[in-house]
């Protein structure tokens, strides 16, 4: 399996997400410049977190018109797996790829900590080799982590059990109905606003997110299988 991992100016998770699927996940993996045009030759997609372009304007408002976006939505209706961290799944919110929106939180102030999730659904592409209802540590660090949606939205969501992660515990950061992981529809695009990559070595904040990627490659494996 071979994954993307795009570079933004400001991305600042880029390697972080390299490291878990080379060298944890033991995976093909290349950096994908934002003007990229073309992203046939990959099975899934990383968007990672940090600050593209600054966070200038509006969280991934610009990040999302960038040549690699429509690269990023041609890859997505294809059917390949797409996943967006922290500003990654801001960018996709902006590029229409996942509804609602990320607003300052709540507390109007950074959070950086260990967080638990609870796993929401266990039969997505990104959530398999989990069990729904366990509950898992990942980090999170971000300034606009609070996801709203529109009432009609929420419930959308919730009826096609496309919520994957909820916080457990104290909601961080005020996202509407505690909501940490959303997929789109068709089960193929993810994201969520903690970070996976950052949790796939015991030394460091242990090793609850690996079960994203996992996932993926299982996903990805089952189907490879499938078509023979």
């Amino acid at each position: 399996m071979k994954f993307a991992v795009i570079q933004f100016p400001g991305s600042n998770c880029d390697i972080d997400a390299f490291h878990a699927i080379k060298d944890v996940m033991d995976e093909e993996v290349e950096y994908v410049s934002h003007n990229s045009t073309n992203l046939d030759q990959f099975d899934a997609v990383i968007v990672p977190g940090g600050f593209s372009f600054g966070d200038y304007l509006r969280c991934g408002a610009i990040a999302s018109h960038s040549n690699v976006m429509e690269a990023v939505k041609k890859f997505a209706a294809s059917g390949k797996l797409v996943i967006g961290i922290c500003n990654g799944f801001q960018i996709l919110t902006e590029a229409g790829l996942l509804p609602g929106a990320l607003i300052r939180n709540h507390s109007l102030k950074f959070i950086s900590k260990n967080q638990p999730l609870e796993v929401v659904n266990d039969q997505s592409a990104f959530t398999n080799s989990y069990e729904k209802g366990q509950v898992i540590t990942v980090p999170i660090a971000h300034g606009e982590g609070n996801y709203i949606v529109s009432k009609e939205e929420l419930a959308d969501l919730e009826a096609n059990n496309q919520i994957l992660f909820r916080y457990a515990g104290t909601n961080p950061n005020g996202s509407m109905g505690d909501i940490a992981g959303v997929v789109n529809k068709q089960g193929n695009v993810m994201a969520m606003m903690p970070h996976p990559e950052r949790a796939v070595e015991a030394l460091i904040n242990g090793t609850d997110g690996i079960g994203v990627f996992q996932s993926m490659i299982k996903y990805y494996q089952d189907k490879a299988v499938q078509n023979g």
